[in-house]
């Protein structure tokens, strides 16, 4: 339950080792949360980021094992944190995969794992997690989508493709958990500099894992729908967005 000034107390990340879940987590925990749980791939390999939380001063940081493409494990693993930790005020949904654009448009079971991993994988953990939340009354759900969701562009529309699913189905499922206590946030960043986007040359509006745990840690204070890190792209998206096609098509993004 959050606390008497509408703190996070405890969070669950699904993508534990995330550059943007970690700075997300650094933030709640600077706010007051006490609990963290980081499920990941390699949780041994978290071993250095947990005593840096529980330095910064939260009480309880567990890591527990989570393979986002193992969805008959999904239930066992969120369920089990909701049921040792009582309450979780917060499930951060932050895994996914850039895929490469190349390979995808030569083999297509390589762009069905980016697809399945960012969509398929992520809804699935949404559901569950929203059943778990839906049953204790409260709590907030927050997605980890991508501007490139809001249009599909050549050089990456695989990725787009998947976010853009993953933005539109955290939008549906907000509505329908609207009326029971759970808040669903949808967060779309532009490139961020992160291990996915490692040799990636920047681009405009390029942020850092810091700023949009901010807009992340803000937009939960106001209770958004939707947060953009940085806040500018909303308006650059909306022009894109509604750019005619064939001009769209000759952009160079």
């Amino acid at each position: 339950m959050r606390d008497a000034l509408g703190s996070v107390q405890s969070v669950l990340v699904l993508g534990g080792a995330s550059d943007i879940a970690l700075a997300t987590v650094r933030a709640l925990v600077a706010d007051r949360t006490r609990t963290v749980v980081l499920a990941a791939r390699d949780p041994d390999a978290l071993a250095g980021r947990v005593e840096e939380l529980r330095a910064a001063g939260a009480e309880t940081v567990e890591t527990v094992p989570f393979d986002a493409d193992d969805l008959d494990a999904q239930e066992e693993t969120i369920g089990g944190v909701f049921e040792r930790h009582g309450d979780v005020d917060l499930v951060l949904v932050a895994f996914g995969v850039l895929g490469d654009q190349e390979r995808s448009l030569e083999d297509p079971d390589f762009a069905s794992g980016v697809l399945r991993t960012n969509f398929l994988a992520a809804a699935w953990a949404m559901l569950v997690a929203a059943r778990r939340l839906r049953a204790q009354g409260h709590g907030a759900l927050v997605v980890l989508s991508s501007v490139a969701g809001e249009r599909a562009r050549r050089s990456n529309f695989v990725y787009g493709a998947s976010k853009a699913g993953l933005d539109a189905f955290a939008q549906g499922l907000g509505d329908e958990l609207a009326g029971d206590g759970v808040h669903v946030m949808v967060v779309r960043p532009g490139m961020v500099r992160t291990k996915m986007t490692a040799g990636l040359d920047d681009v405009p509006f390029t942020t850092t894992p810091d700023a949009v745990a901010g807009e992340i840690v803000k937009g939960l204070r106001r209770g958004a729908h939707t947060v953009w890190a940085p806040p500018v792209l909303r308006l650059v998206m909306a022009g894109l967005r509604h750019l005619p096609r064939p001009v769209f098509r000759r952009l160079d993004v």
